[in-house]
């Protein structure tokens, strides 16, 4: 930003600078070229007016040659018409003969100029009005060291103007820049603050409307951040307890059977039947974070092949009916049309079985779960309604994410380990699809999942 500054403030300024010498000079020679035209006009005029082309040392035409002279401070050559220098200001080539390109050339009716180390040389014919015959040809030679003086006393005020300038905009750029720039320093030193853990405390930094946002997206994603941490705290924990929950069960129930003698055979039926149970419960917590393991890889382990989801669908509602019949609830199936996609069959199944299955889970006494299925041209649409306890509003930006369970509790009655929509989630998007969620407390949940026909690789 300060360099930026500089080059927006100080370039132009030198560049102008410059641009405005220059013209100055051109206009002042320029200028001085006219009116040199002038004079010579006027003295052309004078000359044929008298006989000094022919006799020369007229007074009166001596003098205002002279005059014309000194005041330009240069020189004057009188040139007649065979090219005899009748008059010289200088006093040095008078009664010689002059015979130049440029001399010839007016004799021809053509003046001539040229500017050139700091002088003005002018060629000018002494033309009769009535015949248009050139007489003779004047030759002025004028120093422009008055204007070369002139334009360095310019330049030295503008060089110390602009230098003044450039250093109030330096100074300037540094304070503007330093005032810019203070409010990112402070989002640096508070970042790296809370590199440090402490989350807690999160960033305050006023300044303009862009860095507010700033601090405010961090805010933002600094809450998040936390909530994912006592998300991931109470996983831990939850799963502690989960996984030694059924360890400790089976060891209690191993136990008892080992400490009585002559145990009956149904009793030890029985104690093999709690320990079976606590077994698949310990495999299915197991089973969940393998299969969240397993979706953090790259979308290369994709078994993509070309499915009937028609098919898959009728497979998984098959698989999920003796569940809904033993809650008690409607399982219906609509069907629009055929559809057949690319996708991974077994990553897939296992996403839509886990939004079917939790739709049955969290359902009411005699409730209903409808699962539809249509297509477009470019992507197929799986919904998923319920009239089950609904979400919370509050909960639903948190629900896909890992670890996170609404109702704790009823999670844990139902066998829920938090990572169940997790793996939806991440299920869908390794296909290139979206999953939505429309839900109201009291009054059942609906999913909306879209997924692309062609898989995107």
């Amino acid at each position: 930003m300060l360099l930026v500054f500089i080059l927006v403030g100080v370039v132009p300024l030198s560049f102008f600078s410059l641009v405005i010498m220059n013209t100055y000079e051109n206009k002042a020679v320029n200028s001085r070229i006219t009116e040199l035209h002038s004079k010579g006009n006027s003295l052309s005029n004078l000359l044929l007016s008298t006989s000094y082309l022919t006799t020369g040392d007229i007074p009166e035409v001596d003098t205002e040659i002279t005059r014309v002279s000194e005041f330009y401070n240069g020189r004057i050559l009188i040139v007649n018409n065979n090219l005899k220098i009748v008059k010289d200001t200088y006093s040095l080539e008078k009664g010689k003969y002059l015979i130049s390109e440029e001399v010839i050339k007016c004799f021809n009716g053509n003046s001539s100029k040229s500017v050139d180390n700091n002088y003005i040389k002018l060629t000018y014919p002494i033309t009769h009005n009535s015949e248009k015959e050139v007489m003779g040809v004047i030759v002025m030679n004028f120093s422009t060291k008055d204007i070369e003086s002139i334009r360095d006393s310019m330049e030295q005020r503008v060089v110390l103007f602009a230098l003044t300038i450039a250093i109030i905009i330096v100074a300037l750029a540094i304070y503007f820049s330093g005032i810019l720039t203070k409010p990112l320093t402070n989002v640096v030193n508070s970042i790296n603050h809370l590199s440090e853990g402490y989350l807690e405390e999160g960033v305050s930094i006023k300044g303009y409307n862009e860095i507010e946002k700033i601090s405010d997206s961090f805010n933002h994603m600094i809450n998040r951040m936390q909530k994912l941490e006592s998300s991931r705290q109470e996983f831990v924990s939850n799963v502690s307890h989960e996984l030694k929950t059924p360890i400790t069960s089976i060891k209690v129930l191993a136990d008892s059977l080992l400490m009585q003698e002559d145990t009956p055979v149904e009793l030890y039926r029985e104690f093999l039947i709690d320990i079976t149970d606590e077994i698949e419960r310990e495999n299915k917590i197991i089973n969940d974070l393998l299969s969240l393991v397993k979706l953090d890889k790259t979308a290369g382990d994709m078994n993509i092949n070309g499915i009937n989801i028609n098919d898959l669908m009728e497979q998984i509602l098959k698989r999920l009916s003796p569940i809904a019949k033993r809650n008690n609830i409607e399982l219906i199936y609509e069907s629009f049309r055929s559809v057949v996609a690319e996708v991974d069959e077994v990553k897939l199944s296992l996403a839509l079985t886990n939004l079917i299955e939790n739709a049955i889970k969290y359902n009411v006494s005699d409730g209903w779960v409808r699962v539809s299925l249509n297509a477009d041209h470019k992507y197929f649409f799986v919904k998923i309604a319920d009239s089950g306890i609904g979400i919370p509003e509050e909960a639903q930006d948190y629900i896909f994410e890992r670890f996170y369970r609404v109702d704790k509790a009823r999670s844990r009655e139902t066998g829920g380990t938090g990572l169940g929509l997790a793996i939806t989630k991440n299920v869908i998007q390794m296909h290139r699809g979206a999953i939505k969620v429309y839900s109201k407390e009291g009054e059942g949940t609906t999913f909306n999942v879209r997924i692309p026909l062609n898989y995107i690789a």
